[in-house]
């Protein structure tokens, strides 16, 4: 496997052109704001890594635990013969789906779709090392833009992991939903994994960790405009804050200028003013009740066959079938 057999779906160019977009309408605008997708440079999924890795940070293991157990019903109920996996990443985890799905013996194909080439050229190679009977086809792309180009047919399970689909605020996941319905056959499969509503005491410090790790994976981003976008944001004088909404159910994460910074984007032309104290939110990550994911799948077209929560109850793994 090389980086010659990934499919790309935006190319360099794509990505610079939707920064520039994201960074001018995001700065410009009140209150500021910028897409999550811009934390993922080598650096960026670099410290997401450590974060997994946190005593605070229970959604990776939450969900592991999940799969490791499940794997095998979930193998067995869907019998799937392609593994699409959305968002993939390293794909760590869904090693324990592909394990399962090739003991059941039907599973020919492994297809996962991010918008890091960098993260797909290596997970590919180390994906089809391991499971060298399995056809294994990166797709560079955005999951909310290129799900039309996944491969047709063959049994198809979505795997939608990590709690991602938290990112998007309710009408993009009403939207985001109703596209992978579309581009799936009835009785193909859609496994969606979900943080839980909770205490504050417990979520907070998920995204506000004791170690300052989540602080400079949020601060990246700024990292990642100055070095694309010729800006000079300094990095160390936007303080970190994770707050929990209650009215939304999701958690923010901002940065907050520590006193007025007039800030240079010379690749946009554009010059930014930051008053003492203003917050850029950087990301949302939604947390949701399990009759409310039911609830949202139904609306898309899927009917919930299976759902399973870790041992605190903290995270939901939810099985949905193409009706």
């Amino acid at each position: 496997m090389t980086a010659e057999t990934l499919l790309y779906l935006i190319s360099d160019d794509d990505i610079t052109r939707a920064l520039r977009d994201d960074v001018r309408t995001g700065l410009t605008g009140s209150p500021k704001v910028l897409p999550p997708r811009w934390f993922y440079d080598a650096r960026g999924s670099e410290l997401f890594e450590e974060i997994t890795r946190l005593p605070e940070y229970y959604p990776t293991r939450a969900e592991r635990a999940i799969l490791t157990e499940r794997a095998t019903e979930i193998a067995a109920v869907t019998r799937a013969k392609t593994l699409v996996e959305l968002g993939s990443g390293s794909s760590d985890k869904t090693r324990l789906l592909l394990d399962a799905l090739s003991r059941i013996g039907e599973l020919g194909a492994f297809v996962p779709l991010d918008v890091s080439a960098s993260a797909l050229e290596q997970s590919t190679v180390d994906i089809a090392t391991a499971y060298p009977g399995i056809s294994v086809r990166g797709v560079v792309g955005d999951f909310t833009r290129h799900l039309s180009a996944l491969p047709a047919g063959g049994k198809r399970l979505v795997a939608f992991l990590g709690g991602t689909i938290g990112n998007l605020v309710p009408a993009e996941r009403a939207a985001f939903l109703h596209e992978v319905r579309a581009e799936l056959d009835p009785g193909e499969w859609l496994l969606v994994g979900t943080d839980l509503v909770k205490s504050p005491h417990v979520l907070v410090p998920a995204y506000d960790d004791a170690a300052g790790v989540t602080a400079d994976f949020n601060r990246n981003v700024l990292r990642v405009i100055n070095r694309e976008l010729g800006a000079d944001f300094d990095p160390d004088g936007f303080q970190h804050v994770a707050v929990w909404d209650a009215r939304h159910e999701w958690i923010e994460m901002r940065l907050r200028a520590s006193r007025p910074y007039r800030v240079t984007v010379r690749a946009l032309d554009l010059t930014v003013d930051f008053a003492d104290g203003e917050e850029l939110r950087t990301e949302i990550s939604a947390k949701f009740h399990p009759d409310g994911v039911k609830a949202e799948l139904a609306a898309a077209g899927f009917t919930t066959t299976h759902r399973w929560t870790d041992s605190y109850g903290r995270f939901l793994v939810t099985l949905a079938q193409a009706g």
